[in-house]
Parts: C-alpha cells; structure tokens; sequence
C-alpha cells in the first residue's frame, strides 16, 4: 500500500509564543492545541475543563417546543409512549436512556428495537403495527426516522403521533409532530455533531429544564450517551467532548450493573476506561446482539437493575460477540483471499467482493477491513433472498453516496453518506455494476491511485515527552474525530532492546528503541511485524506514533503505539 506522510499545518509562531507563556507549557503543546483551535487562556480553560453547563440551550433546537409540550401532555393523561430506536450501538443506548428516564417519571411506555434482518435499518411499518397493537399514541423514534416518510405517514394514519429524534442529513422531512435533528436546514441549533443518543438526551434536558426536574437525574445517563458517542465515531469536539469527559466519570464509578458485566466477561480490570476501550470493548458487544441476534437483547441488559440480573443476561451477549469476533476473522480471510486471486485488483481503483455464504451482520466490518488492508473503496455483497445486499466503506477524498448515486440504474437501492453506506441489486446486474463503480470512482478520484495519508501534528525528540508532558497530553482527551490523539514524528530512532515479533502470525511489532543514546520507550506496532529485522540489524528510522498508557500487572507506563516506520534515509513528508 502507498504511504505518505503529511503534517497537519503550521501556526503562527507569534500565538504560539503567546500561549506557551500564558499557560507554561512546551511549545510542542501549544501547537497541538493551536491546531485544534484553541487559542488563548479563555480557550483552553474550557478546552482542559469541560463543564456541563457550557452545554448549549436544547430549546435552539427546532421543534424542540412542540415536542416537549407533546411529552409533557401523554405524561399528563397517561398515553402509552413507544421508544423506539436502530438496532446498533446508538439505537440501542438512546432506547434504554429515553426509556429508563421516562420509567422513572412514571410513563406508560414501552420499547421497540427492529429486527436487523426482518425489517432492515430505520423505522419500519412493523413497528409501527407494534405500536398500534399495543394502544400507543406517542411513538419517539432515536437515531432513526428522517428519511422514513412513509412510516411516518402510515403512523399518523393510525391516530399515531411522531417524534423523530435522529441526526442523519435529512432529503424531505418527514410529516411528524416534531423533528428534532441538528441537521435539519431550518434548525439554528450550534452544534451539529450530536448523536442519536445526544438528540434524544436534548429531548429530556429541554422536559427537565421546561418543568424544573433536577438535571443530575438526566446526568445520571451520561454513561450510556457517551458509549453512543464513542461507537457513533461523531466528531469528539464541542458539547460531544464535554458530554463524553463526564460520561467516562460516570462509567468509572461503575454503577450501571449490564455496563459493570460486560467488562466482567470481556476480563476487564482497569479502574476507569478510555473512549478506546469504550469503542473496543463495549461497542461491540452492544452491536454484537444486533448483528448476529436482536438489539433488544444488548437493551435489556443495560436496563438490568441488579448485577445478578446483569450476569444472567451477559453471558448470551459475549458469545454473540465471540460469534461475531468468529465471522469477521473468517470472512475476512476469505474476502482478501478472493481480492488477492483477481490478478487484475492492483489496476482497479475499487474493491468489491460476494459470497452466498457469508453473514450478513458483519459486512460492514470486513469491508472497513479490506480498506485496511488496500485502501481502495470497499463493498461486500452477501445473497439475501433472490437479491445482493451489502455495505460499503469509502477512503479519504472520496464521497461514496456520490460514487453509488452514478451507478443508481444498477441499484436497487442504496442509502448512506460519505464514508459509509448499504446497498442491494440484482444478482444479474452485480458484474455491470462491478465495472460501473470503478469507472465512477476512477473518474471522482482523476485517475489517482488513492495513497494513504498518515498525518502528523508534531515532530518532537524523546527527550521532550516525559511525565509532565504526558499528564498534560492526557487531558487532550476525550480523543476522537476532530480531536484525534496527537500523532507525533521522532526521526532517528533505533533499536535499544528486546525487539520482536509478536502475535500468532507474528504480524505485530513489539519494540525498545532509543533516540541517539536519550530516553528509550517501549511501543507496539500493528502490522509492522516486517520492520523487526532493519531494527535488528542496527538501522536507523523515524517513527509516526500516538503517546499512550499501558498498564501491566498494576504498573502504569509510557507506551508509543507507532503507525508507521520508515527508514531515517529516505524522508518522504510532505511538509
């Protein structure tokens, strides 16, 4: 695969002097905070000390009235509410925190999580039925319902009313009661990046604020929002950072018995957990029962009250997420194997593989993967009935909606966005479409072999990241989009020490390596298992690696998670 490593950008020298002077910091830190906009002492003070009441007035929010006045009269008369919400990790969060907190006020509610395979993504007519079956006459739907028009529709026909909560781009609104979704054209709300959970979470802030009920019985969710966060891969800027700063407290007391059991089978043992293990280790066992079971599965199991009932209901969820764990490994072998049989791969800008027999709950996983492993749009197909369907994984620079939007004759039919979407098509049409796509992306991409960018925002020497910088570097977090953990360049670095190879094909890079005869640092590289042997031999090569904290048998340290290596002599940064 084509590499190339690209700093970020450059900042004013003299803001940068300016801000190492304010707040006494090294200028390596100053320029990481200057390029994710902070600027000044003001700044900074809410970058390093996120507050809940810096989160934004959820009444901004368009209908946010009409919505809040509608709750507030079926609490009042006792109508019978249904939550319902997807089936991923969004979905699923938003539904147990909707409706646990409605519950506790005393609603006549129930929940409804559609079955992945039976009625696909989004609000179904199903549900609807359900709905009607039951005597419900609010349905709120969370993460889902902005481009369901028609069950929308079908709802309203029922003596139903709708209140949508999602936060995908929406086409046509639909005709519900109220649509609160940030990203609605008509809606001044300031912040756009909130899930669906966080939609949802507005939705009880402006009833608590409209009816004077204490916040902290709402903060009291803040756990569940920010695994919805961290899943959702939303950017981690503005109130999502604030919301997830105070969510990861709220999980290290370890309240929540179904969050206190899932760590309990994964074997978790830390005493309070990172946004990386919230995405490594709680997401997917939440997913894990939508993909490969139900959703309403992983919802009762964070609505378990007791951690007796938590561990009778954990055990199913581990092993739909070892299940899980099974088919990804395996058809992702098999995905590679029959990318790397086509002879003509290295000359197509795309990746598209099919099988019968793979599972559908994991496409899109393999083909995050098969970006991984070639970056080049990816799409795996699986037969579902008399039809294919699938999911599709984009790289940068390339709007995969757009790409598929060429090739609609072919479809029959697709949604999602940029970076993700799902599509079906006939079995007939799957090798015109093959040719089609990559003559759309070919043409979107001007006939440029997509490379691999790895930026980096600081070059800096071992000898500058000691503990004061790294208790500094940790309060950068929470990490994630638009706030990504610090990727720095360290050049002419060697092995010290005890590097080897490691895993079970031996594809992981273990390593010691020093800088001129300073400060050495242990480090991991993934896949990096090939470079075990130029450090061996004594050559020199520059690092691009995150700062991190590794804890074995109760001793913390300093780790470097390096993303990729290069030798010292042949510099190819983009500056």
């Amino acid at each position: 695969m084509n590499k190339m490593w690209k700093k970020k950008g450059n900042v004013d020298s003299d803001t940068c002097e300016k801000l190492m002077s304010e707040l006494t910091i090294s200028k390596s830190l100053a320029t990481l905070l200057i390029l994710r906009g902070i600027s000044d002492m003001e700044s900074a003070k809410k970058f390093f000390r996120p507050q809940l009441d810096d989160l934004h007035d959820p009444f901004l929010m368009k209908d946010m009235e009409k919505a809040v006045l509608r709750l507030q009269g079926a609490l009042e008369s006792g109508e019978k509410i249904l939550v319902y919400g997807d089936y991923d990790v969004d979905g699923t969060t938003s539904v147990t925190v909707v409706y646990s907190f409605l519950q506790k006020l005393g609603a006549t509610c129930g929940f409804y999580i559609p079955d992945r395979y039976e009625e696909g993504y989004g609000f179904s007519l199903k549900g609807v039925d359900y709905a009607n079956e039951i005597g419900a006459t609010l349905i709120i739907t969370l993460d889902c319902g902005i481009k369901d028009s028609e069950k929308v529709s079908y709802a309203t026909g029922k003596g139903i009313d709708v209140i949508i909560c999602d936060h995908h781009n929406p086409d046509v609104l639909p005709p519900a009661l109220a649509v609160l979704d940030p990203k609605r054209e008509d809606c001044e709300y300031p912040y756009k990046g909130l899930s669906g959970c966080g939609v949802g979470f507005k939705l009880l802030q402006a009833w608590c604020i409209r009816y004077k009920h204490p916040l902290i019985d709402l903060y009291e969710y803040l756990d569940l929002l920010t695994i919805s966060i961290g899943a959702d891969i939303v950017p981690m800027t503005g109130e999502n950072r604030v919301l997830a700063h105070h969510g990861l407290k709220q999980i290290a007391l370890r309240k929540r018995p179904g969050i206190e059991a899932m760590l309990f089978q994964a074997g978790f043992k830390k005493p309070s957990l990172s946004i990386t293990d919230v995405v490594f280790v709680l997401a997917p066992r939440i997913n894990a029962a939508g993909r490969i079971f139900n959703g309403t599965q992983a919802v009762k199991l964070l609505l378990a009250e007791s951690m007796e009932e938590a561990l009778a209901l954990s055990p199913a969820i581990e092993e739909n997420n070892n299940q899980r764990k099974h088919l990804d490994k395996e058809i992702t072998k098999e995905a590679q194997e029959q990318v790397l049989s086509d002879l003509e791969h290295p000359e197509k800008f795309t990746t598209v593989v099919y099988s019968e027999n793979w599972h559908k709950g994991v496409v899109g996983i393999v083909a995050s993967r098969l970006v991984e492993s070639f970056y080049k749009p990816a799409i795996v197909l699986v037969k579902d009935g008399e039809k294919l369907t699938g999911s599709a994984r984009s790289v940068e620079g390339l709007d995969l909606f757009d790409a598929l939007s060429s090739c609609a004759s072919l479809l029959e039919k697709f949604g999602g966005h940029t970076m993700a979407a799902g599509l079906t098509l006939q079995m007939e049409h799957l090798e015109p479409f093959k040719t089609s796509f990559d003559q759309a992306v070919r043409s979107m991409l001007n006939h440029q072999m997509p490379v691999l960018q790895i930026e980096y925002d600081v070059e800096i020497d071992f000898e500058e990241i000691d503990e004061k910088f790294f208790r500094i570097l940790r309060q950068f977090g929470p990490f994630g989009p638009g706030n990504m953990n610090p990727v720095f360049l360290t050049r002419g670095v060697s092995n010290e020490r005890f590097t080897k190879t490691v895993g079970d094909t031996k594809a992981h890079l273990k390593l010691h390596v020093k800088q001129k005869r300073g400060r050495a640092f242990d480090g991991i590289g993934f896949n990096l298992g090939p470079w075990a042997d130029p450090l061996l031999s004594g050559s020199e090569v520059d690092l691009l690696f995150t700062v991190e904290e590794n804890e074995y048998r109760g001793n913390v340290t300093m780790q470097l998670n390096v993303k990729d290596i290069r030798l010292s002599a042949l510099e190819e940064v983009s500056k």
